[in-house]
């Protein structure tokens, strides 16, 4: 069970995934998290950073979707912005819409990746498919008052059992 909850990688952000690793790997294909993975939780509006990153994903031949646990409004907002599919209300780290994203997609789990902020749906998700894991570190304090007591235990267990970024 414990090894469910170690991602494959640990980075400081989006930004410093080699994804030139990833496709050496057989991976083409990204799921990611939205809120405090690709933009701070509070945060309504997509930067042109993100959105270069995408674009340079894109030109890298990466398929990508978002999967997030929050509502549909917000995720509406951001798939259209992103020009990308995605799922709300996923329900993460249950299968059912990992499965939904891989299918849309045309993916195989051994050649996705997930990457997200958190270890208790984003990794143990995307382990619990088969998919090659990316945490981030959030990139806000500021998120919905569940997941900050879900925090607790991930810096425990990030301080003790997970290997260092």
């Amino acid at each position: 069970m414990l090894r469910k909850l170690l991602p494959d990688l640990y980075v400081e952000s989006i930004y410093h995934i080699d994804f030139e690793k990833l496709k050496a790997k057989g991976i083409d294909t990204i799921v990611t998290d939205l809120d405090n993975t690709l933009v701070p939780w509070s945060e309504t509006r997509v930067n042109q950073q993100l959105l270069d990153w995408l674009e340079q994903l894109r030109g890298k031949g990466f398929k990508v979707c978002l999967l997030s646990n929050a509502v549909e409004s917000r995720i509406a907002s951001f798939r259209g912005a992103m020009s990308i599919p995605g799922f709300s209300k996923a329900y993460k780290p249950l299968s059912g819409a990992f499965k939904q994203a891989l299918a849309l997609l045309g993916s195989e789990a051994k050649h996705t990746a997930m990457i997200g902020d958190q270890i208790f749906t984003d990794v143990l998700g995307g382990n619990r498919m088969g998919l090659y894991t990316i945490l981030v570190v959030p990139l806000s304090k500021q998120e919905f008052i569940g997941t900050r007591a879900v925090r607790l235990f991930e810096r425990w267990f990030l301080r003790h059992l997970a290997p260092q970024k």
